[in-house]
């Protein structure tokens, strides 16, 4: 379980304890009572596609370097969810996309992570490797890498997506990825 074991306020130690009217444990300053919350992160990212291809980006940095993912990450304060996509996936992929649908919305309460992602057209069919990746590709569905993808959301949501394509109809999504003690994801 994450802990805070120094108050963001003024610096002293914390106790884990329930705060009166609260019904969980969290991290109370011993000194000016401040209460310590441990808020779950906000992933962003995008399913781009060019002409019926889904790019992948194969990653360069850990977790799961040298494994296929899609473009997404950490949200930035002062941005919308669609901004840190669009901001994602030019940083990892060098794309500029033209259309942005919110596709799918991922828990992952043991890691304590919420994905959002969105369905995106490519403006054009050109990409470039950003920082974070090693390799940036166009794949047919039959080409897809199931088998080198990085995440388990990653392969929630291009399932998800090939199952959508054949109907042309792509609802939101909203499921709770459980993944097992020990499991990268």
């Amino acid at each position: 379980m994450f802990r805070i074991n120094f108050c963001n306020q003024c610096g002293s130690k914390t106790d884990r304890c329930t705060p009166a009217g609260d019904d969980r444990f969290r991290d109370v300053c011993t000194s000016c009572g401040f209460v310590q919350y441990h808020n779950p992160r906000l992933i962003v990212g995008t399913l781009p596609t060019f002409e019926g291809k889904i790019l992948l980006c194969r990653r360069a940095i850990e977790p799961r370097k040298g494994y296929w993912t899609l473009p997404a990450g950490f949200m930035e304060c002062g941005e919308t969810t669609s901004e840190g996509a669009r901001r994602e996936t030019r940083e990892e992929a060098g794309v500029t996309l033209s259309d942005l649908n919110l596709y799918a919305i991922y828990d992952v309460p043991r890691i304590d992570q919420v994905y959002m992602f969105y369905r995106a057209e490519m403006s054009d069919e050109s990409f470039s490797v950003g920082e974070e990746s090693l390799e940036v590709a166009l794949f047919d569905e039959a080409e897809l890498p199931w088998s080198e993808l990085a995440f388990p959301t990653i392969e929630a949501v291009l399932r998800q997506f090939c199952e959508d394509r054949p109907s042309g109809q792509f609802a939101l999504t909203e499921k709770t990825i459980v993944v097992q003690q020990g499991v990268d994801i």
